[in-house]
C-alpha cells in the first residue's frame, strides 16, 4: 500500500430475529436502499459490509434484487462481505462448538450468495475475550475489527491505533483493526469536512496507515432524523464527493486490502466490547456514578488522561443484572448441550434443530443499552420460540410421543441450586424451590410460546434523565447515545421497581385492606417471608401424573406456619394442577393470602387479547385493571397467538389483575412498554379449629392445533390437605 491513507468504511447492517415484518422494511427502505443507490455512482470508492443472517433471509425473500446488486459489486471488487456467526450471537455465550457451526455455516450461505470467498468478519457487538481466536481461527476467519477502546484498554496510546495488528490464541493467530470511536461520533452527525479534517490530522502524522470507521448502517437512515439529514439533505453524496476530492492523499480500501500488509505490531487485547457497551453492563449505581464524574470532571485535563483507560464492565454481567437474561441464555445452553450430545440424528434433523438453535442465541433481548433489547417483549418471545422448536425437535427425534411425561431435576439455571422441569406433550414448566418455590418458565409447546418470560421492572441509569424531564427541542440531528426524547408524557410517574421477579405460584400475605393498587406500586408490606424464601421440594411420580410437592415452614407476622403447595402435570393433558394447604395460621390476626400469577407475551391494548368470565364473556382486554369478588372460574385469551388460560378455583375469589409496563430506552426515545398482566386470585384467610387453610385450582392453556379444554375428571383431582393427586 502507498503513503496515501487508506480509509476502511466498514458497516453493519442488520435486524434480530423476531423483528416485526415493518421494521425489516422500513430499514431497507430508510437506509440499506437509498445508501446503495448513493454509493453505486462513486465507482473508485471501497468498503465492507456485514449483513446478518437474519437480515439477509428477510432480503432474500423481500428483495432479491438488492442483494443481486450487492453481489455485482462484489464481482467488480468495490464491496467486501465480512462474515460472522449467522444469527448474530454474542460470541462469548456460546460453547466453542456453536461459536464455529454458526460462523462456518454463514460463511458457507454468503460464499453461496454472493460468490464471496470470505476471510473476514464482524464480531457482534464487539464483544471480545481471547479464546475467540482460536474459534474464528477454525471457522477459516484471517482478520477482523474491534473497537480502538479494546486497544486503548491494553495500553495502546492514541498515535499506535492506526493499522492492523497481530493477536494471538494457544498458537492461533489473528488479525484484528482499531476501530474509531472519534469517527463514530463523527459520521454521520458532523458535517463531511470535520471527517476529512480528523483524517487528514491522521495523515500528516501518519501517512500510509490504516483508519476504519465501523458501524451500524442503521444509522443512515433508520436511526431517528437520520433519513432526513443522511438523504435529503444530502449528507452522504457530501461525504462521498469529499473522500473522491481528497484522492490525491486519502484512499478508501476493504479491510481484506488493508489486511493484506504486514501488521504493525502485535496485541493481547483484554476482555471487553465498545466503550458505551461496557458502561451499560456496570450496576446500575456505578453507571450513575460514572456519568456523575463524567460531567463534573469533563474540562479537568486529568478525566482526559483517565478515561481511556477505565475498563467499565464485562458483558457477562448482564447475565447477573437481567435474571430473565440468564433464564434465557440457560435455556439456550441447554437445548445446545442436548444437540451436542445427540448421536443419532440424521443430517436433515440436525440441521433443522441447529438452525432453530442458532437463530435462538441472537443477542438482541439478552442486553439491554441505547436499544431496546431486553425490554422487548416479541425479542425475548421469538428466542424462546427458537429454543422451543429445538427442544421438540429433539423429543421428536428421541420418540417421544403423545404419552410423554418426565421430571428431571438439575442445576437448570446455573445458581447453584437445583431446579425441576417437569414435561408432558404440550407443556413445560420450570420450578425453582429455592426462589419462593416459583413457576419461573411455562412453555405452551404446541404453539412454542413462553408464558413467563417476563420482566420485572428495575432501576435503570437512565431513568435520572426520566425525572428529570424533557428538555428543550433541537433542530440538530444527533447520536442516539446523546438524544434524549420522551415519546409519552408522565414517564416519571410510571418509574415503579419491583421487589421479586414477576413470575407465577408465588405467595404474598398482606393487610386484608390492602388494594391491587398498592400491590401494583409495590408499596405494600408482605407479612410473610415466603416470596423469596426457599422450599424444600419431592417429585412424587404415579402412573400417568407427577407432581412437585415444595413445603416450607415460615414466617407469618410473628408466628410461625407451615405452607405446601403442590404443582401436578399429567400425561397428555395441557393443565397444571395447583393445591395449597396451610398450617398453625392464627385465630387472633387476619391476613389476605394473595397468589401471583404472572403471563407475558399477551400484549395489553386489543380487543382480540381479553379477559373472560364463567361463561367466557369478554371483560375488558388485557391492560383493564379488574377487582372483583366472588370469582370461581375467569381467564385470559389471545386469540392472535391462539392461547386461552383458564383458571378453575375451588373456592370464590377475589381477583385482582394489572400490567406490568416498564419505562424503557430505545433509539427513538424513551418510552411505556407492555411487559405482562399479573392475575391475583386473593382471599382473606378464615382457618378452621385446627389453624388449616387450604385450596385447590386449575390453571388450564389451552391452544387450537390441541381443541376445547376438557373436563376434570374425578379421579384427576388434588386434595388441597394432602397435596395429593388420587392415581
Amino acid at each position: 500500500m502507498n503513503q496515501s491513507l487508506h480509509f476502511c468504511l466498514v458497516l453493519h447492517n442488520h435486524q434480530p430475529v423476531g423483528n416485526f415484518d415493518f421494521v425489516f422494511e422500513n430499514a431497507y427502505r430508510d437506509s440499506y436502499q437509498p445508501f446503495l443507490d448513493v454509493f453505486e455512482p462513486f465507482e473508485s470508492l471501497r468498503l465492507s459490509l456485514h449483513t446478518s443472517g437474519p437480515l439477509l433471509e428477510w432480503l432474500d425473500e423481500h428483495h432479491p434484487d438488492y442483494l443481486d446488486r450487492i453481489a455485482r459489486l462484489v464481482a467488480a471488487g468495490r464491496i467486501e462481505i465480512l462474515g460472522g456467526p449467522y444469527y448474530e450471537p454474542i460470541l462469548t455465550m456460546l460453547t466453542p462448538h456453536d461459536r464455529r457451526g454458526q460462523m462456518t455455516r454463514y460463511r458457507r450461505r454468503l460464499a453461496d450468495r454472493f460468490g464471496a470467498a470470505v476471510q473476514g468478519m464482524w464480531v457482534p457487538e464487539r464483544v471480545w475475550e481471547a479464546c475467540l481466536v482460536s474459534d474464528m481461527a477454525a471457522a477459516g476467519i484471517q482478520y477482523t475489527v474491534l473497537d480502538d477502546f479494546h486497544f486503548r484498554r491494553a495500553g495502546l496510546s492514541d498515535d499506535a491505533l492506526h493499522g492492523c495488528y497481530l493477536t494471538e490464541d494457544v498458537g492461533n493467530v489473528l488479525r484484528v483493526f482499531p476501530g474509531s470511536e472519534r469517527l463514530r461520533y463523527l459520521i454521520p452527525f458532523a458535517e463531511p469536512q470535520e471527517t476529512i479534517a480528523e483524517l487528514h490530522r491522521v495523515y500528516q502524522r501518519h501517512p500510509g496507515s490504516v483508519v476504519v470507521f465501523a458501524d451500524d448502517g442503521e444509522k443512515f437512515g433508520t436511526w431517528p432524523e437520520t433519513r432526513e439529514h443522511v438523504y435529503d439533505r444530502g449528507w452522504l453524496a457530501r461525504f462521498f464527493e469529499q473522500l473522491v476530492a481528497n484522492a490525491d492523499w486519502l484512499t478508501t480500501a476493504t479491510l481484506g486490502q488493508a489486511a493484506a500488509v504486514p501488521p504493525v505490531g502485535k496485541v493481547y487485547l483484554p476482555d471487553a466490547s465498545y466503550r458505551e457497551m461496557t458502561e451499560w453492563a456496570l450496576p446500575v449505581e456505578r453507571q450513575i456514578e460514572l456519568d456523575r464524574w463524567r460531567r463534573e470532571r469533563s474540562d479537568d485535563p486529568l478525566w482526559d488522561a483517565i478515561r481511556p483507560i477505565l475498563a467499565g464492565g464485562f458483558w457477562r454481567n448482564f447475565k447477573v443484572r437481567y435474571l430473565e437474561s440468564n433464564e434465557m441464555y440457560a435455556r439456550m445452553m441447554e437445548v445446545s448441550r442436548r444437540l451436542e450430545a445427540h448421536r443419532s440424528l440424521d443430517d436433515d434433523a440436525r440441521d433443522a434443530v441447529e438452525q432453530a438453535l442458532y437463530r435462538g442465541q441472537c443477542n438482541c433481548p439478552y442486553w439491554h443499552g441505547a436499544f431496546g433489547g431486553i425490554y422487548l417483549p416479541h425479542l425475548r418471545h421469538a428466542i424462546y420460540r427458537e429454543l422451543i422448536t429445538a427442544d421438540k425437535l429433539l423429543d421428536e427425534a428421541d420418540g417421544r410421543g403423545p404419552d410423554q411425561l418426565e421430571a428431571v431435576i438439575d442445576d437448570w439455571d446455573f445458581d447453584g441450586r437445583a431446579e425441576v422441569r417437569l414435561t408432558n406433550r404440550h407443556l413445560t414448566a420450570y420450578i425453582a424451590p429455592a426462589r419462593g418455590g416459583m413457576l419461573y418458565e411455562l412453555d405452551v409447546r404446541p404453539i412454542a410460546h413462553n408464558c413467563l418470560a417476563t420482566l420485572a421492572r428495575r432501576p435503570e441509569a437512565y431513568h435520572e434523565k426520566v425525572k428529570q424531564g424533557p428538555t428543550s427541542d433541537t433542530d440538530q440531528v444527533a447520536s442516539i447515545h446523546d438524544r434524549v426524547v420522551f415519546k409519552q408524557a408522565g414517564l416519571d410517574q410510571q418509574l415503579i421497581y419491583d421487589d421479586h421477579p414477576r413470575k407465577s405460584f408465588l405467595e404474598r400475605f398482606i393487610d386484608p385492606q390492602a388494594t391491587a393498587e398498592s400491590l401494583w406500586r409495590g408499596d405494600v408490606v408482605d407479612h410473610g417471608d415466603f416470596l423469596a424464601g426457599e422450599y424444600d421440594a419431592r417429585v412424587r411420580r404415579k402412573p400417568g401424573r407427577i407432581q412437585v410437592l415444595l413445603e416450607r415452614r415460615g414466617r407469618l407476622g410473628d408466628r410461625s406456619i407451615r405452607l405446601r403447595k403442590g404443582l401436578t402435570l399429567e400425561a397428555g393433558q395441557r393443565h397444571l394442577e395447583i393445591a395449597y394447604h396451610l398450617e398453625d395460621l392464627p385465630h387472633d390476626r387476619t391476613y389476605r393470602l394473595a397468589l401471583e400469577w404472572g403471563f407475558s407475551g399477551m400484549p395489553a391494548g386489543a380487543e382480540d387479547r381479553y379477559f373472560f368470565d364463567a361463561s367466557g364473556t369478554p371483560i375488558g382486554q388485557l391492560g383493564t385493571r379488574l377487582d372483583q369478588t366472588g370469582i370461581t372460574r375467569f381467564g385470559l385469551a389471545d386469540d392472535w397467538l391462539g392461547l386461552k388460560i383458564t383458571f378453575d378455583i375451588d373456592r370464590p375469589t377475589d381477583l385482582w389483575t394489572f400490567p406490568i409496563e416498564t419505562v424503557s430506552q430505545s433509539e427513538a426515545g424513551f418510552e411505556l412498554v407492555h411487559q405482562s398482566v399479573t392475575v391475583i386470585p386473593s382471599w382473606i384467610i378464615e382457618p378452621d379449629a385446627a389453624g388449616c387453610w387450604s385450596t385447590v385450582f386449575r390453571v388450564e392453556l389451552a391452544t387450537p392445533q390441541v381443541g376445547a379444554a376438557s373436563a376434570p375428571s374425578e379421579d384427576s383431582t388434588a386434595h388441597a390437605d394432602g397435596l395429593v393427586a388420587t392415581p
